[in-house]
């Protein structure tokens, strides 16, 4: 095992800086499980966190991408053996922990699954923290006695990372599944995914002067918060919930109690970073079970980590469908 690996290195000493350097394996951080890095992700956050937006990594020096997986090199944890396959999403990574845009990394026993054996190792980074908020926020509404015979469910987003996942999740389930993009190119990918109708977002996030309309969502899965937040708000049936999980229409909410009190309508924060272990077991689990593994892969690109800098702009702007996994090789 060579005594360096690659990865992407960022410094903001003076003004924000992001290049490829080869770091000794020794600088890593502590933690009990090292991990040789064979894919990673890109998601929004790290979209933001390689072009220097502010909000994402909160210390420096920083090795970027807040999702991982590999094969343990070595373990001082009981539950982890060299070769095991693992995955770590969220959990700090890129953020105020060393992240997956590297060879190596050294991780807390605590973050670390197991990746389900119905799961490859690529398709576990197909998976990554979209897919994973996308399976939290399906866990959400069940618990919320969300059930597939009643209305419509609305996806926001519907052509990102985990409104895809959602959708396919979702209609498997039973559901019936109304997509809400502004890109008409992407109705057959949706359709495929299993989206059985569409809601331009502009109808979402259209103004009103009215508290609340029609009742006409029986749930939701939001990934783009701000005006359109506002406008499911309004129009979900009678005792609904949204599962709120995004925020890239923006972080202000102008709305009125009367959904919340009038119809009892249930906002359901989903945080996919601070998770107990026993909870992401249990939710990687789910995803082996309920999300199609064929889907999964057609709604999957493959990007080398060379190609990082081409693609951050990309997703910001809205111009990647579904998920990218990276592989760090290359």
């Amino acid at each position: 095992m060579s005594d360096t690996f690659r990865a992407i290195w960022i410094t903001n000493d003076g003004g924000f800086r992001a290049e490829f350097r080869d770091i000794p394996i020794r600088d890593l951080p502590e933690g009990e499980v090292l991990v040789r890095v064979q894919y990673s992700t890109l998601n929004y956050k790290d979209g933001l966190a390689l072009t220097g937006s502010p909000g994402v990594i909160r210390r420096y020096p920083m090795i970027p991408g807040i999702d991982l997986a590999g094969e343990v090199v070595q373990s001082s944890a009981p539950e982890f053996n060299r070769g095991d396959r693992v995955v770590v999403t969220g959990c700090g990574l890129s953020e105020t922990v060393w992240g997956g845009y590297a060879g190596m990394a050294r991780v807390k026993a605590a973050d670390v699954v197991p990746i389900p054996a119905g799961i490859s190792t690529k398709q576990a980074m197909a998976i990554g923290t979209a897919g994973f908020t996308a399976m939290q926020a399906v866990i959400a509404l069940e618990r919320n006695r969300t059930k597939p015979a009643g209305r419509d469910i609305v996806v926001t987003g519907a052509g990102g990372g985990v409104g895809s996942v959602a959708i396919a999740v979702l209609a498997k389930l039973g559901y019936r599944v109304v997509a809400s993009t502004g890109r008409r190119e992407i109705h057959d990918y949706l359709r495929e995914l299993g989206a059985a109708d569409f809601i331009d977002r502009t109808a979402l996030s259209a103004p009103s002067n009215k508290p609340m309309e029609a009742e006409r969502w029986g749930g939701a899965v939001d990934t783009v918060g701000g005006d359109t937040l506002a406008g499911l708000l309004r129009t979900m049936a009678h005792g609904s919930s949204i599962a709120v999980c995004g925020l890239a229409g923006g972080i202000a909410l102008k709305t009125t109690v009367f959904p919340l009190i009038l119809r009892a309508v249930n906002l359901l924060g989903i945080n996919s970073v601070l998770v107990h272990n026993t909870e992401r077991r249990e939710i990687w689990a789910r995803l082996e079970r309920d999300l199609d593994g064929a889907l999964l892969d057609r709604m999957t690109q493959e990007i080398g980590l060379s190609e990082i800098f081409e693609w951050a702009p990309k997703i910001l702007q809205g111009e990647v469908r579904g998920r990218t996994v990276v592989d760090v090789s290359r």
